[in-house]
């Protein structure tokens, strides 16, 4: 584990590892949710220079199975992002944040996770900013998914292994093949969207891989609360790295709207 890092013990006794950033007490703490394949590491160094920009102090985590954390050895369902949202996420805020505002920043999967947390109206919480998250399955999605799974057969992403050491392929094969499979073709978060009430910024790189601008217009237009959309330019589906200045720029303009 890193020399940043530290430990966080689930009620179920598994490990999280977690890395904390200093910032203002006085301000809302940002959690930062890794994607499909993601982890701390992987963040790069968009969570500190966001931090540093806003004052903000903030937390990044890495989910079961995924990076230095524990792995997960149970069989994944079409409910792992629930579980992540409502159980894992939950417990690792109530440990580090208590009572403080905090605002979640979630990429692909960790958008749908902050998403799915928003939507149980949690206290403290000040808003949500997602990046190429989904909230229905598309054909984009899916067609995109199988060519990363060929691409993996061919070890062209052999670089997950720095990341996530010896549990890359087992993460890996969980995440495609519960997207490919015939029960998650009908997964649909929609049904959520009309108990969010705290203000969203919705992102999308326009060349997302992974998912179409249909996923940011049903976010903003079925959330309750204040919602913006960004379509970035030139980016596909990692925005913080492929256009990470102008993200910064707008979830900075994000942070000082919410704490007016």
């Amino acid at each position: 584990m890193s020399q940043d890092a530290e430990w966080f013990r689930r009620q179920d006794g598994h490990r999280l590892a977690v890395q904390r950033i200093a910032g203002d007490d006085t301000l809302p703490v940002l959690v930062f949710l890794h994607e499909g394949l993601g982890c701390i590491a992987m963040w790069g160094d968009f969570p500190q220079r966001l931090c540093q920009q806003t004052g903000c102090s903030g937390l990044v985590y890495d989910r079961l199975g995924y990076g230095q954390s524990d792995a997960d050895v149970s069989q994944r369902s079409v409910h792992y992002l629930h579980e992540a949202a409502l159980g894992e996420l939950p417990q690792v805020i109530r440990h580090y944040i208590g009572e403080r505002d905090y605002v979640v920043i979630g990429h692909s999967d960790g958008g749908s996770i902050a998403l799915m947390h928003a939507a149980a109206q949690p206290r403290g919480l000040r808003g949500v900013v997602t990046a190429a998250a989904h909230v229905f399955v598309e054909d984009m999605t899916l067609a995109g998914i199988r060519r990363a799974q060929a691409a993996y057969a061919k070890g062209k992403l052999n670089k997950l292994r720095a990341f996530h050491e010896d549990k890359t392929d087992a993460l890996f094969c969980a995440w495609a093949d519960i997207w490919l499979s015939a029960p998650f073709r009908h997964w649909n978060i929609e049904y959520l969207l009309a108990a969010i009430s705290c203000p969203l910024l919705v992102t999308q790189g326009v060349d997302d891989q992974y998912g179409s601008r249909k996923q940011v217009d049903a976010i903003v237009s079925q959330s309750q609360g204040p919602a913006a959309a960004l379509m970035l330019e030139d980016c596909a589906h990692a925005p913080h790295h492929e256009q990470g200045e102008q993200l910064t720029e707008h979830v900075v303009r994000f942070l000082v709207d919410i704490a007016e």
